[in-house]
């Protein structure tokens, strides 16, 4: 199972060789500059944005790999039924995703998480204990 961290001035997603195959993606790593905010989804399903691009999407089994949106990439390795831990991150090119969500097996462990990178990360958004919505693309009244 996927498990989020901090290792010295990085956020790290680590990943089972399972996992690693399935997402057709390595580690993720993130430096802890470029998180915004952190949150705990208690829903998975709510976790997920956008549409798939690479990676395994079983629906009410396993979700790991990355999504596109407007906004831009998220990278989730979430399995249903069990708390995420949501990670917003900046726009920067040390950072080209926009969001990491792993699941976490119990409630108090997520808060646990989310706590401890929260006081690791030096810039956290603490303005609302929510996620951001995704930007809506202008429409064209062509």
């Amino acid at each position: 199972m996927a498990r989020i961290f901090v290792d010295g001035d990085d956020l790290v997603v680590h990943l089972s060789w399972r996992e690693k195959a399935a997402a057709r993606h390595g580690h993720v790593r993130a430096p802890l500059t470029a998180v915004s905010r952190v949150t705990v989804e208690p829903d998975w399903w709510r976790a997920l944005r956008g549409v798939p691009q690479r990676g395994v999407w079983i629906p009410e089994t396993w979700c790991v790999g990355t999504r596109s949106h407007p906004a831009g990439m998220d990278f989730v390795a979430i399995r249903p039924g069990r708390p995420v831990v949501c990670v917003e991150l900046r726009a920067s090119s040390s950072a080209p995703l926009s969001l990491l969500g792993v699941s976490v097996p119990t409630r108090a462990e997520a808060t646990a998480t989310a706590q401890s990178i929260c006081g690791k990360a030096p810039d956290i958004d603490t303005s609302t204990p929510w996620r951001q919505p995704l930007p809506v693309p202008e429409e064209n009244s062509s």
